[in-house]
């Protein structure tokens, strides 16, 4: 037999269901411009009849409703889109973080007017070419020397550019780094409050809203990927590492050395092993830092230094109004001041590399030659050695092209005076320097006895860089190869102030039988103003107006790649964010109709309640005993 009070109980559970409920509304309600928020909805569910199956049960007709009751409160989301935008989210990230520093380099490259560096370069260039008409005045070498000062200044400013934005990004990447630590922390401690609400059979709504947020703001930073099988145990993976398992968040570290230019790496704290990252901003200040920007100014560094190497190669040999020879016309500074190009490289206190920047054969060439024999050239390359095959039929100008096109470290070209000349160009990781041949070998006879560069065939008679002394395997001596220059000489280059004290030391003519040049002699004006259109291998392009076009025209593209890219990931960021918007975000409209509802449930509840507070009034106050 029921209660007389079972009503009562009823209807007191109707009330609080629906109690719940509106709250639960006017909780959405509040939260509808909350950030990362879910709409919340409860679940009711009928409350345990009375007279369960057995045998000692009552004889009555069915099951007893006890009311309802909220079962549980659950967040509308949808596990499987979350992962999607996660997944996508890294890529948005680096668009939009690379996208501004890209045009920032723009405006660095967009030179107008005669203050320009390609400007200062054609005048230059020009000056030289006024200089072989009048070898005999004055007034053209002041031109010359004002005109290179200023070609150096726009050198710098661009260098200065390059070099601040490439900071800029290295101090993004240490405010990054910070922000990644700070949000593995929270979600760990968010994993931690959460198990525990869980184990009191508790659903954590907020603090689950909370923590996918901070997910997505960490998805956006790193490409990661989220497991969440083990409802104890959240975990994030990022770059097939775990960073965050439950209650445990691990942390990047920044480490700083010279063979980076005191730039950061990123390591694992409690490893120390290098962390790599696939997408996210933090991917794309790594990349702009070490290979966009840097790539930008091992460029400029490449032109400077073949520009400064092949102008002071002719004016070294040429003769001054004022008779001076042997000037170089810009300041070169050596990477080492030991004359054999030998360095510290491990800082033990003993020599055990060599800097060496240009080799020069010793026997003159003839480029339409043919070789007339066969073999292979080894030099080092950016994945190690590069192997360079040579034939009989093949001219001196074709091994030279093959040697340019072959992707080595070291370009070729024949220098004025016919002899070949190898140098080395920018290297393509951090580990090695700059403007350093590191190996040299011939199986056969094309840079040992016929352009006399090195002495012996084979591994035996190899230039290798990782010995003092290495200069040994070279066939010239000190006058047929020079130093390493201390690193970006886009940086510090300079005019020989020699020539600023006095211009009529700028050289314009070449001597003959030792005698200095006559003064109306300009072929040494005239041959350096033909480097401006000549084949000197600046890196991959053939001339130094090659190298401007081909500047100008890579930043474009980079600009165009990277606009384009981020309109691409924002429009299907913004499609995955509509839809789980559509999903999960808090309706108006559908929310006010939800808190109709409840209201008249919870109305309903309460006149319920009074129907049977009348009816039990009528029994104990009413009825007659």
């Amino acid at each position: 037999m029921t209660s007389t009070f079972a009503g009562i109980e009823i209807g007191k559970r109707g009330v609080i269901a629906h109690q719940q409920a509106l709250n639960t509304t006017g909780h959405n309600l509040s939260n509808a411009s909350t950030e990362g928020y879910s709409r919340q909805r409860v679940e009711m569910s009928a409350f345990e009849p009375i007279y369960l199956p057995g045998l000692n049960r009552e004889e009555t007709p069915g099951q007893i409703g006890q009311g309802t009751v909220v079962e549980r409160i659950e967040r509308i989301r949808d596990q499987l889109l979350d992962q999607r935008i996660i997944a996508q989210a890294s890529g948005e990230g680096y668009w939009s973080t690379r996208d501004p520093y890209v045009r920032m380099m723009e405006q660095l490259y967009l030179e107008v007017g005669d203050n320009s560096m390609r400007s200062g370069m054609d005048a230059f260039w020009d000056s030289w070419q006024e200089l072989s008409q009048y070898p005999s005045d004055t007034a053209p070498r002041q031109a010359v020397v004002e005109r290179g000062r200023t070609l150096v200044d726009a050198i710098h400013e661009r260098y200065k550019g390059l070099k601040g934005l490439q900071d800029m990004v290295d101090q993004d990447i240490q405010l990054t780094v910070g922000r990644v630590n700070d949000l593995s922390k929270q979600i760990a401690g968010l994993n931690r409050d959460i198990q525990k609400i869980r184990a009191q059979g508790d659903n954590p709504n907020d603090l689950l809203d909370r923590r996918d947020l901070l997910v997505d703001k960490l998805s956006s930073i790193i490409d990661v990927t989220v497991d969440s099988r083990d409802p104890d145990e959240f975990m994030v993976h990022t770059a097939g590492y775990i960073l965050v398992q439950g209650k445990i968040g691990r942390q990047f570290d920044l480490q700083q050395g010279i063979e980076t230019e005191g730039y950061s790496r990123i390591a694992w704290k409690d490893t120390g092993d290098e962390a790599h990252f696939a997408g996210g901003s933090l991917a794309a200040l790594l990349d702009l830092r070490d290979t966009t920007i840097q790539g930008e100014i091992q460029n400029l560094d490449n032109m400077t230094m073949n520009f400064v190497d092949l102008v002071n190669e002719v004016h070294r040999d040429a003769y001054g109004l004022n008779g001076n020879t042997g000037l170089d016309f810009f300041q070169e500074y050596p990477f080492v001041t030991n004359l054999n190009g030998n360095y510290d490289r491990d800082g033990d206190g003993t020599f055990d590399s060599t800097y060496i920047f240009r080799i020069n054969g010793i026997n003159r060439l003839e480029g339409q030659a043919q070789l007339g024999f066969e073999g292979q050239i080894t030099l080092s390359g950016a994945d190690g050695d590069v192997q360079i095959p040579y034939y009989p039929t093949d001219t001196v100008t074709e091994v030279i092209a093959r040697i340019n096109n072959a992707g080595a470290e070291v370009v070729a070209r024949l220098n004025r005076e016919g002899f070949l000349s190898l140098k080395g160009s920018t290297a393509e990781g951090w580990d090695n320097p700059d403007f350093v041949i590191r190996h040299i070998e011939d199986s056969g006879y094309f840079l040992t006895g016929y352009a006399g560069l090195i002495n012996d065939r084979g591994p035996e008679g190899a230039y290798d860089w990782g010995r003092a002394d290495a200069m040994t395997a070279l066939s010239g001596g000190v006058q047929k190869y020079s130093v390493a220059p201390v690193a970006h000489p886009s940086g510090w280059i300079d005019l020989n102030p020699a020539l600023l004290r006095d211009p009529n030391s700028v050289a314009s003519g070449f001597g003959a039988n030792g005698r200095s040049a006559n003064p109306g002699n300009g072929e040494a004006a005239l041959a350096i103003a033909a480097i401006r259109n000549t084949p000197v291998m600046v890196g991959n392009q053939n001339t130094f107006d090659d190298y401007f076009a081909d500047s100008v025209g890579r930043i474009g593209l980079l600009g165009e790649q990277s606009n384009r890219a981020l309109e691409t990931q924002n429009l299907i960021m913004k499609n995955l964010r509509d839809m789980r918007e559509s999903i999960s975000g808090v309706n108006m409209d559908e929310e006010l109709a939800a808190m109709i509802k409840y209201q008249h449930g919870y109305a309903a509840a309460a006149r319920f309640i009074t129907t049977v507070n009348t009816l039990l009034d009528t029994i104990i106050n009413r009825m007659g005993v």
